[in-house]
């Protein structure tokens, strides 16, 4: 095969999403309103598949922030931190992030993707085992393999298939790393948390959990999952990123284990990457004082998903497992799940278009991302847009 041959599938796959007026990959939002408003194809539109939990994109705090470290700091970095150092604002942020999560230790990243690629990448070596929750992001396979570690894959949130997985490691065990999420971003299902720490600890393995759909949804403090399971101190490693509910770019990862500082010495996503501009620094540091200073956010973030939820579910619509910031709409052909898509544009709501491989089983979904700054009449509108999809 010649080395461009491969693309041949690819094509063939683009054309496929082409045949139902728009391709949802090439979606253009021409003007940006608001957090939850746009111009799409030349008509307004709800967003509704940001991932924009808390609305925090155009906070007026935030933007200021941004603004000011533009003028005083710089457009960016021109480097990555190795090599051209680290701002004062890096290592604040980096300790801010630690303090929220009430762990001594922390470490920023470019990117959320760069933050799982970096933390397993240093935290696993050729010769370790890893535990992989089946349906775990890519970002976190991706890790993984870069790693060299030998990979598990268990049962997406099954624990008894976890607990069976490190049975069968043996002595192996005490030293494998289980790599979970807190809030599965297709389904919007969490993980049993709670149960995979007890398994972990019985049997001595180290907990990478990643929060990155979670932060700021779950928990008395908007720390995740762990938090609302009431484990996040029994786990080892927290990563997540900037690019959800903090309305930034970037990706942390914290830790109680000191060797966290070490990290940066062996990480090679960290060592050979840019370091995030002062604006996106600035505007992700105000985000979180938000996140911790409005509680009130997170209230109405419930507020709308449970309405979003319950509704499309008195609809007719099949939804994912549990109520969350994720409402993903079971569909079912690829076929129909791109044509209800196109419809839902035409209606003036954008949503997320998740079809195999995307998708964790052979079904096609509509997924919705709920957000504080959702007006109630935006969601009777996004469900008014649902109802004449099931019309037709």
């Amino acid at each position: 095969m010649a080395l461009l041959d491969k693309f041949a599938a690819v094509a063939a796959i683009r054309a496929g999403l082409n045949t139902s007026s728009h391709d949802p990959t090439q979606v253009v939002i021409g003007t940006i309103i608001s957090a939850t408003e746009g111009i799409v194809e030349g008509r307004h539109t709800i967003l509704a598949g940001t991932n924009n939990y808390l609305g925090l994109t155009f906070d007026p705090a935030c933007i200021a922030a941004g603004q000011n470290a533009l003028a005083t700091q710089g457009s960016g970095t021109t480097g990555s931190r190795m090599a051209n150092g680290s701002y004062a604002t890096h290592a604040a942020l980096e300790q801010e992030l630690a303090d929220f999560y009430e762990m001594p230790y922390g470490m920023v990243f470019s990117t959320g993707y760069a933050a799982n690629l970096g933390t397993l990448a240093a935290l696993l070596t050729p010769g370790d085992a890893v535990l992989l929750d089946a349906d775990a992001h890519a970002s976190l396979y991706d890790g993984c393999r870069m790693s060299g570690a030998e990979i598990f894959r268990f049962k997406h949130n099954d624990v008894v298939s976890l607990e069976k997985r490190l049975q069968r490691l043996g002595e192996r065990a005490e030293n494998c790393l289980i790599v979970t999420e807190g809030l599965y971003s297709v389904l919007g299902d969490c993980a049993p948390l709670r149960q995979i720490v007890e398994v972990a600890e019985r049997f001595g393995a180290k907990l990478l959990v990643d929060e990155a759909h979670s932060l700021g949804a779950y928990g008395d403090h908007g720390r995740g999952v762990a938090e609302a399971e009431g484990v996040l101190d029994r786990v080892d490693f927290v990563v997540g990123t900037f690019s959800k509910s903090l309305g930034a770019m970037g990706g942390f990862c914290v830790s109680p284990h000191a060797e966290l500082k070490l990290f940066r010495y062996v990480s090679r996503p960290f060592i050979f990457t840019a370091s995030s501009s002062p604006s996106i620094i600035a505007t992700t540091r105000e985000a979180l004082r938000q996140l911790v200073a409005r509680p009130e956010l997170r209230q109405t973030l419930w507020r709308n998903a449970r309405q979003l939820y319950q509704g499309v579910q008195s609809i007719g619509f099949t939804t994912g497992p549990e109520v969350s910031p994720v409402v993903a709409v079971r569909i079912g052909e690829k076929e129909a799940a791109l044509q209800c898509w196109n419809r839902l544009l035409e209606l003036g709501i954008y949503v997320n278009l998740m079809i195999p491989p995307a998708s964790p089983d052979s079904s096609s979904y509509l997924r919705c991302s709920v957000s504080a700054a959702h007006t109630t009449a935006q969601m009777e509108t996004i469900l008014e847009a649902f109802r004449q999809l099931r019309q037709n």
